[in-house]
């Protein structure tokens, strides 16, 4: 069985918009990265070769081989059976219903390859690593083409009694609020996620508003990315820092919700807008959400930006791969 000390772990995180794989040394040190595009749009099958190029691409770049690797972690979009390496459904990646994804990854890799949802896996790699594990409360917020949460209860992964907790993202905070991937109306993500955030402001666009975006991009802004916001925001873009502002206000509801229901010690909020935005947004999440909390419930409360950014869902990805082979070697 794979020990700690042996090989190295690959963890992937697959996104609505883009794949990135890490290879990790025993440590945990980051060894070699690749990225490539989802394109969910083309089926189940064109996405899982995908994740395979794109394992070979990272361990190309870390001067690894397939042989070299003691286990893969995989962290998954939407509700995730983890038991089984099931996807049983992912709101962001279309036809992706009951997709034995941890074995077919396994057979076309050839190495144990373990399955967990991406927020959870991304709450575990700032938990582990960034966290040092050492509060024993913390809600991870995630902001990207969704919003997905993870839940640290007790110091452990809290994943409820069907593997699905944690779907923050699908609060429902606008009652008749825009459509969501999900199928419901006025989810968290619905309002706040970067995918609500690119709909706003093509809306404005159509309706007349002018950017600075549309110079840099073209008027359907179909390029469209999170750093683009930022150098928009840095710009004085009035149309960019109104939308942005009324995402962090729903973000940092949503953080009150969260903060009255759990009363944890620590909200993380990572992904990609938060990697690009943080220092921004930050802020008026935070004044936000302990607006909207309940007195007290935020005695001893921290709310931060994770410094893994982007790499938080990579290096909980192979956190879980050596949690899981560490399990294995010890029954």
């Amino acid at each position: 069985m794979a020990k700690r000390d042996s090989g190295c772990w690959v963890g992937v995180d697959l996104g609505g918009t883009k794949i990135l794989t890490g290879v990790f040394d025993a440590q945990l040190r980051l060894l070699g990265t690749a990225k490539v595009s989802t394109r969910a749009e083309r089926g189940v099958e064109v996405v899982l070769e995908r994740i395979v190029r794109c394992v070979r691409e990272a361990l190309e770049a870390a001067g690894k081989s397939t042989g070299d690797v003691a286990a893969i972690g995989v962290g998954a979009p939407g509700a995730v059976d983890a038991a089984r390496g099931t996807v049983r459904f992912a709101p962001n990646l279309p036809g992706w219903r009951n997709i034995p994804l941890g074995r077919k990854l396994t057979r076309a890799l050839e190495r144990p390859v373990v399955i967990g949802n991406d927020a959870n896996v991304c709450a575990l790699g700032v938990y582990e690593v960034e966290l040092r594990a050492r509060p024993r409360h913390v809600v991870g917020v995630f902001v990207g083409t969704g919003i997905g949460g993870g839940l640290i209860l007790e110091g452990r992964l809290y994943e409820g009694c069907s593997h699905t907790a944690g779907e923050i993202g699908h609060m429902i905070v606008e009652v008749n609020g825009p459509r969501c991937g999900c199928g419901n109306r006025g989810c968290w993500e619905a309002v706040a996620s970067r995918t609500a955030i690119f709909r706003r402001i093509r809306e404005a666009v159509e309706g007349g508003e002018n950017t600075v975006l549309t110079e840099w991009l073209g008027e359907d802004l179909e390029d469209l990315r999170s750093n683009d916001l930022r150098k928009a925001w840095k710009r004085g873009d009035k149309l960019v820092r109104r939308i942005l502002l009324q995402a962090a206000d729903y973000l940092g509801i949503g953080v009150a919700n969260l903060i009255n229901l759990l009363n944890p010690e620590v909200v993380v909020l990572g992904g990609g807008l938060m990697q690009a935005l943080g220092p921004e947004l930050l802020p008026r999440i935070s004044r936000t959400a302990r607006e909207h909390a309940m007195p007290g419930s935020c005695a001893r409360l921290k709310i931060m930006a994770s410094r893994l950014g982007d790499d938080a869902g990579i290096t909980g990805a192979a956190v879980l791969a050596r949690r899981w082979a560490l399990s294995t070697s010890s029954s």
